[in-house]
Order: structure tokens, then sequence, then C-alpha cells
């Protein structure tokens, strides 16, 4: 639980995509979470970002880059399901204002650690992946940023 810890404290201030180019320890490797599991941690993280960033309106859009991994589908798929509008093609009309959206995923110790993040907040869990989805690992961690 250390290292997860210390795992988590090192990718909090992380804002954007991470790939294994930007190596935070020797056993982090870049994972694919696909199928039940990516749904399973989309859909927690996305009800996690929905209690701290308010409730979505005809104004709450979320803008995030291009990715055709089956975790950005179920995320994208998760946000829209809390009445978000999602843009990831970066057209966005001249009257709003998105929400920049970045995620990264790291495989660590036989976990999946998961981090979503905006400009004014960061989160943060670690899941275990299994054949019918994912369980939380650890407790959500929260960064709020000024």
């Amino acid at each position: 639980m250390r290292k997860l810890f210390a795992f988590f404290i090192a990718v909090a201030p992380l804002s954007s995509c991470q790939t294994a180019d930007d190596a935070l320890t020797t056993s982090s490797t870049p994972v694919a979470v696909t199928g039940p599991a990516a749904s399973a941690i989309a859909g927690d993280m996305a009800s996690r970002l929905a209690e701290q960033i308010g409730p979505a309106g005809a104004t709450t859009t979320i803008k995030m880059e291009t990715d055709t991994s089956e975790f950005a589908s179920a995320l994208e798929a998760a946000l829209k399901g809390w009445g978000y509008t999602v843009v990831t093609d970066g057209k966005v009309a001249k009257d709003v204002k998105p929400v920049e959206l970045a995620y990264a995923i790291e495989g660590f110790d036989g976990q999946v650690l998961v981090q979503v993040s905006t400009p004014s907040i960061a989160l943060g869990r670690a899941y275990t992946p299994t054949a019918a989805g994912a369980t939380p690992a650890s407790p959500l961690s929260i960064m709020q940023r000024n």
C-alpha cells in the first residue's frame, strides 16, 4: 500500500495523458484497459468527477483528446451518461468554454492506476481488473488546484 500511495503522490501533478516515455517508476507500464474493466473504471471515474465538478448542464462541455482506445470510448460514454456534452474533435462553439479533461492509465504491481484531471481537479484511484469488470483497490485521491 505504501508503494501505491507513493505512486499517487508522484502522479498527482500530471495533467495530460501519459505514456511510458514519462516513466514514473521502473515497475510502471502502460496498460490497455478493455472490455468490462474499461467500462467499470470509466463509470466509476465519471461519477466521481461529476461529484466534484457539479451536475451537467446545458452549458457543461467536456473536451477530451481524440483517442480510439476502449477506455477513452468508455469514459466518453460514461460522461455522456451523466449528461455532459463531450467533444473529442476540438470543435467547440465560440460561446462555449469547455472543461479540458485528460487521463493517465498505468499498470503497477498487478493493478491499474487511473488518473482523470481537469485544470481545477485531479482524481486518482487504483483498480484490480477482473473478468467481470474492475474493483477499486484504493480510496479515491482528490487533488484540487487553484
